[in-house]
């Protein structure tokens, strides 16, 4: 079995081949290879369906409870605030620069360490799935949903992301609505038509002021954004129709098809959900995840932001090593002693089930 050392440089010296090789969203092929070749290279037996990669422990047992360690390994596009080559893994003051090395390089590679530290153990308590996963970053249809049935049955998970490896215990779901007002057209030097931007700015407001009555505890509330408008094709002319997009963090207290309808209640423009996928999570303080994280006397909090956390349709958490922060960011990086905290975080955290 590996040391601690030993895990370390391997998930160091794999996060420096990740950040070297694109792989935005859709576009994961060649990590995917990396990742099959990592694996294989400590004889591991790896399946693969597009640009997933998940392997399972040597002495699995199907009378066990099993659970999956996952992380994604697609990125977003570097944005235009890089002074740093984001493809070239630069190592300067204890940080790990480059593309992805934070989100979500930095837990994948902390997760397939934990995993190789298990791999060959037996008599293990749980069997241990990891999943290196695609399309997290644009929540696409052929990442962890597209694999799901193909893994063996999944008790439990751990959802591998920056959190400071606090945990998160509950994950706000999205819902993006596609919304449109519609109005007559006329001229604008005379009293004709109907304004679609009058009439969708009532609804804007209702979406800026309304409260949902239902709080969670662990979530706090429904928040709603407009975060994109259009409307008008001339100055001189009464526009007949003014769309724009709300974006909604959902809370557990709610399901996304509540939300849905009670917004198709208030408001008089049509409204079109993109997506019923993306939902709200949580789990109980009494499952045996939260149990072990508490013993290691770790931070629970709930989460604003959206991971595939939202897809996994059994209890989970999210943890890794990084900083939310920093994820998307500028000249992005990871602290190598995070990754090393990480790896040591995720360990423990399957001793103590």
């Amino acid at each position: 079995m590996l040391n601690q050392t030993q895990l370390s440089t391997h998930a160091i010296d794999l996060l420096a081949k990740l950040i070297a090789t694109t792989s935005f969203s859709r576009e994961e092929d060649k990590t995917a290879s990396i990742i099959k070749d990592f694996f294989q290279q400590h004889s591991i037996h790896t399946e693969q369906k597009g640009n997933n990669i998940w392997v399972k422990n040597k002495y699995y047992d199907s009378s066990k409870p099993t659970i999956l360690l996952n992380s994604h390994h697609d990125t977003v596009r570097p944005n235009q605030g890089y002074t740093r080559d984001p493809f070239s893994p630069t190592l300067e003051d204890g940080k790990l620069y480059g593309l992805g090395s934070n989100d979500a390089g930095g837990p994948l590679v902390a997760l397939l360490a934990t995993f190789l530290n298990f791999y060959d153990q037996k008599d293990l308590t749980h069997n241990i799935v990891l999943a290196a996963t695609a399309e997290e970053e644009i929540s696409g249809a052929n990442g962890i949903e597209s694999i799901w049935s193909l893994l063996p049955k999944i008790d439990f998970a751990i959802v591998g992301e920056p959190t400071l490896t606090d945990v998160a215990i509950a994950e706000k779901g999205l819902l993006v609505l596609d919304c449109i007002s519609h109005g007559k057209a006329g001229h604008a030097a005379r009293e004709e038509g109907e304004n679609a931007i009058y009439n969708a700015l009532k609804d804007i407001e209702w979406f800026r002021s309304f409260q949902f009555p239902r709080t969670s505890p662990t979530l706090g509330n429904v928040k709603m954004s407009v975060t994109i408008i259009q409307g008008g094709e001339a100055h001189n002319q009464v526009p007949p129709e003014c769309t724009f997009t709300v974006d909604i963090r959902v809370t557990d207290a709610y399901t996304l098809e509540e939300v849905l309808g009670i917004v198709k209640e208030n408001v008089s423009c049509s409204v079109a959900p993109r997506s019923l996928r993306l939902r709200p999570s949580g789990i109980s303080e009494d499952h045996p995840l939260i149990k072990a994280v508490k013993k290691q006397g770790k931070k629970l909090y709930g989460s604003p932001t959206t991971s595939d956390r939202a897809l996994i349709p059994v209890p989970s958490i999210k943890m890794g090593p990084g900083d939310s922060a920093r994820s998307h960011s500028a000249d992005e990086f990871i602290f190598l002693n995070e990754i090393e905290e990480g790896i040591k975080s995720y360990i423990q955290l399957i001793e103590n089930l």
